[in-house]
């Protein structure tokens, strides 16, 4: 059986959770890419290493023809997957053109287009967000005339990993800071109204028959205008009531068949407001971090449901029953520079430890390499995610390991 996966840039999620799931599951696997080298490169360690191919994945047309000139009948595709935020739509495409399970193509691009997301939640009656679109090349003192409540929130349409995602407090300031993000990139802009309170995600995962919730994670964001995730907290459950808004919202959307990692705010009055709907996994070792945490084979039944494959029925309250505690946290840098110090991999189990703390460091930047500093998910130098039987444990754990070691930036 002959799994078809379509990927941009090499992710952890890919080389160190899909891949080999799908080795166990028996698959023979076909990345197709656009960058293909560094797929390679990155598959090197791996004991069953898959096929890469060149493509064109942004298009789903040429996924498709090339998928049909690779797939005589021994090389046919049992399953069509991608985990990247940018190729759900193309995915979910290709899998409906060789008749194999995947995504309804319209949640993908409503998950994806946050100006549609906006209106089609509004739409549905479910929430409404006051918001304005830029499109490309639009001159950003039009939205002087949008009626919008500062501060309010600027970001690319199709963004992801809060890159050029900023909050502005007037006018002025927005206008500024749009003409500032066109400089550096093209596309549509999304300007919306700034959604106060806790931040929290919640982890799904359907087959197409029921969607099973694996809890979700409270974030702590850098301070304002920036919106980095520095802190990931897991939580086996939110409140009911919590969780029952944000899946209306993402029944509205369409959202089923597959994983979802989606970001919402919890109001004071305990209204669920969604941010953003990522239909994928979750990615910065949060998903490797998961998979432990619950113990279950996260990646396998991912993989498992784009093949038609059912789900265990109690998984969900399997999940919620965890009394396992854990915590992402990223070591960001900042300030522009060359990282000249920094520790390296680290994986302690947790029967290794005293505390019976599972903890692990992935290094995200070499020493020796200079990077601006851009107020983003790319000032990771890395992430220390951390699995207990406590959250006191589990902090602790965190903060003794960036207390023991040092990360130095030279300008």
């Amino acid at each position: 059986m002959r799994l078809y996966l379509l990927a941009l840039n090499p992710t952890d999620s890919v080389t160190d959770g899909f891949l080999p799931a799908a080795a166990r599951l028996g698959l023979d696997v076909t990345v197709l890419t656009d960058q293909a080298d560094a797929h390679r490169a990155a598959y090197a360690r791996l004991p069953h290493r898959p096929e890469v191919v060149e493509c064109a994945v942004h298009d789903f047309r040429e996924v498709v023809g090339l998928v049909s000139r690779l797939a005589p009948d021994d090389r046919r595709p049992f399953a069509v997957f991608s985990n990247s935020d940018h190729l759900q739509t193309q995915t979910a495409l290709t899998a409906e053109y060789f008749g194999l399970p995947g995504k309804d193509w319209r949640a993908t691009l409503r998950a994806k287009n946050k100006g549609l997301l906006r209106r089609h939640l509004a739409a549905s009656g479910l929430d409404t967000v006051r918001s304005a679109e830029l499109a490309p090349d639009q001159d950003p003192s039009a939205l002087r005339e949008a009626d919008l409540p500062f501060p309010v929130v600027v970001k690319p349409r199709e963004g992801v990993a809060s890159e050029d995602v900023t909050l502005a407090a007037d006018a002025g300031e927005l206008v500024r800071l749009a003409k500032e993000i066109q400089a550096r990139r093209a596309g549509a802009l999304v300007v919306e109204e700034f959604l106060d309170g806790a931040l929290c995600t919640l982890e799904t995962l359907g087959d197409g028959r029921r969607r099973h919730v694996l809890g979700g994670f409270r974030t702590r964001l850098s301070p304002p205008p920036d919106f980095i995730e520095v802190v990931l907290e897991f939580v086996p459950a939110h409140p009911p009531a919590v969780v029952t808004q944000v899946l209306a919202q993402l029944d509205a959307i369409g959202v089923g068949l597959g994983a979802c990692h989606t970001e919402f705010v919890v109001q004071p009055d305990g209204r669920a407001r969604i941010i953003e709907v990522n239909y994928r996994a979750i990615g910065d070792q949060c998903d490797l971090m998961l998979a432990e945490v619950l113990d279950i084979p996260l990646f396998e039944y991912i993989l498992a449901v784009h093949l038609g494959r059912e789900l265990p029925a109690g998984l969900g309250e399997h999940c919620a029953a965890t009394t396992v505690r854990a915590s992402n946290e990223a070591v960001c840098a900042d300030r522009a520079g060359t990282l000249t110090a920094a520790p390296g991999p680290y994986d302690a189990r947790a029967e290794e430890r005293a505390d019976g703390v599972r903890l692990a460091y992935r290094p995200l930047r070499a020493v020796g390499e200079r990077h601006e500093h851009y107020r983003t998910n790319r000032d990771y130098l890395g992430l220390i995610w951390a699995i207990g039987p406590d959250q006191a444990s589990v902090d602790a754990a965190v903060a003794g390991f960036q207390a023991a070691n040092r990360w130095e930036i030279t300008p």
